[in-house]
């Protein structure tokens, strides 16, 4: 299961490493840094992961950004609350790509409805899940954990 961390949403997608694909489930709201940890846990309940990926906000330099703390900070209580392992993938410009895929699906005419910002949060976190995926299937892993 991937998330994209946000101070307002957070962006939840499932994906399989059989298949190497994933698909955006949900954006669920966040809070004073309060997750809806209720929604949350109805997620991996019900597609009952079997790992946890978090995409951690770096620079185009790589460097770790604000956000970081925050985000490693929710990978921290995610992993606490679900008993799962936690890891980690690069998550540039993962929201500017989700936008720009939902923006060219409404101009083809597979979306029919605007593209809102609680659209881009599940998309975005996809993507990020996809990256894990690829970059497992290659073998080139971050290799750190919080």
């Amino acid at each position: 299961m991937g998330f994209d961390f946000g101070l307002r949403r957070i962006g939840v997608a499932v994906g399989s490493e059989i298949s190497g694909h994933a698909q955006a489930l949900a954006s669920v709201a966040n809070s004073e840094h309060l997750p809806d940890w209720r929604k949350l846990g109805n997620l991996v309940s019900e597609w009952q992961p079997a790992l946890l990926v978090v995409g951690l906000p770096r620079t185009l330099a790589g460097d770790e950004t604000p956000m970081s703390e925050a985000t490693r900070a929710f990978a921290d209580a995610l992993r606490e609350r679900f008993q799962l392992p936690v890891e980690f993938v690069d998550e540039q410009l993962s929201s500017s790509a989700a936008r720009d895929q939902l923006r060219a699906a409404r101009r083809s005419g597979q979306r029919s409805r605007r593209v809102r910002k609680a659209d881009i949060d599940p998309v975005a976190a996809k993507l990020i899940l996809e990256t894990w995926l690829n970059e497992r299937a290659a073998g080139n892993l971050m290799d750190e954990n919080p």
